[in-house]
């Protein structure tokens, strides 16, 4: 079968790794894909350069950019239908909000292919501006009627979309966001050499939140929560990049944290295993998420987890693998992360948990087992 997936950019994400690994295992399988994205452009970090030597066809389009822009975005829309119509493909697979928008549009122009859509996020939320939501909202309910089938990361975005009146539930499937777990599931050598190399001494307690430095992600929460948390043993750690750096590193020195609250910067995806590893507890603040592949990242490394409950996290994230709490309530983080501070056996017993229940369900090799049975079915009905 000839898969055509589309995704804005192919930064270090999860909606780009969730690609990434469909590409590379549809390809595995005997399919014939080819992937359409724009520039790796940004402080994220690349996966495009990973995406390339796959051994798949990749096409970047210049014009295929993450802001807004109506010519640059005309010019993508073209340049998208002219190579979907040179390739023919049996499904066109499209994955974020811009390229879910183009990509569907030009399919739908062009007909004879089914059309799919990941929703990893929603665009629209209760933080954005009602006028933009108002917008994303009308696109996202046009682009649903062109689409055979919609993919949810999480239930939540189901519930979310529909609530909205974007599609109808038959075409909605949840399939979570699948990861390579061995590399999770065996503590590695560098997760020690990650704790020396931030100064921890053994009887440190690590605290760490893997997103990047970016609005809506949270990392003033955690700051707030670290200011509290007054004891030297408790270090915390941000690992990631984004345009938020300067501020964050300004809000640290003034809350005199720089002892205590570590920024690693960008760190290729094979060193978060160790990350994970050499973490007690991973946070995540993040106030808009489908479902945050950091969360069952640190279950599969035998981590208990605390994240604001936010969109998939409760999907994951319960009294038996870590704790929920409020979006922005600073209070119920502190008590949170205090409890998990002052009980390693509880650490490990909410990580041990989590770990079973993540084994099976964010297996990549599922993920792509359950998306190739929808294309087939979805090339099986109808014309």
């Amino acid at each position: 079968m000839r898969i055509c997936h589309i995704i804005t950019r192919m930064i270090l994400g999860g909606a780009q790794e969730n690609t990434l690994l469909t590409c590379q295992g549809l390809h595995a399988r005997g399919h014939e894909v080819i992937l359409i994205t724009g520039p790796a452009l940004g402080p994220e970090g690349d996966l495009l350069s990973r995406a390339q030597e796959a051994g798949y066809r990749v096409i970047v389009l210049p014009e295929l950019r993450r802001e807004i822009s109506l010519w640059r975005d005309y010019k993508a829309l073209r340049a998208i239908k002219a190579h979907l119509a040179e390739i023919s493909p049996r499904v066109v697979h499209t994955h974020s909000s811009k390229a879910g928008i183009l990509g569907r549009r030009a399919a739908h122009r062009l007909g004879c292919m089914k059309i799919v859509h990941t929703v990893h996020g929603l665009a629209f939320h209760s933080r954005e501006k009602p006028r933009r939501n108002r917008l994303y909202i009308r696109l996202e309910k046009q682009a649903a009627a062109w689409t055979d089938a919609i993919i949810s990361v999480a239930d939540a975005m189901t519930h979310q979309a529909l609530a909205a009146g974007v599609g109808r539930p038959e075409q909605y499937t949840t399939i979570y966001s699948g990861m390579e777990l061995e590399p999770y599931l065996s503590r590695p050598a560098q997760a020690d050499a990650f704790r020396a190399s931030l100064g921890l001494g053994p009887d440190a307690t690590l605290l760490t939140q893997v997103s990047r430095l970016a609005e809506w992600k949270g990392h003033e929460f955690l700051l707030a929560a670290a200011e509290r948390i007054n004891d030297p043993n408790v270090h915390f750690c941000f690992v990631g990049d984004g345009a938020l750096r300067g501020q964050i590193e300004k809000q640290i020195a003034r809350r005199n944290l720089t002892k205590r609250v570590h920024l690693t910067g960008l760190l290729p995806p094979g060193q978060i295993p160790a990350v994970m590893h050499a973490s007690d507890v991973v946070v995540h603040c993040s106030l808009r998420e489908g479902l945050a592949r950091a969360l069952p990242q640190a279950m599969l490394a035998g981590r208990p987890v605390v994240s604001f409950d936010v969109d998939g996290a409760r999907e994951v994230v319960d009294g038996q693998t870590g704790a929920l709490v409020p979006p922005e309530d600073v209070d119920a983080l502190v008590e949170a992360l205090g409890t998990l501070i002052r009980n390693p056996e509880r650490r490990f017993l909410l990580g041990a948990a989590g770990r079973e229940r993540c084994k099976q369900r964010f297996d990549h090799n599922v993920m792509v087992e359950r998306i190739e049975t929808l294309y087939e079915r979805i090339c099986h009905t109808g014309p």
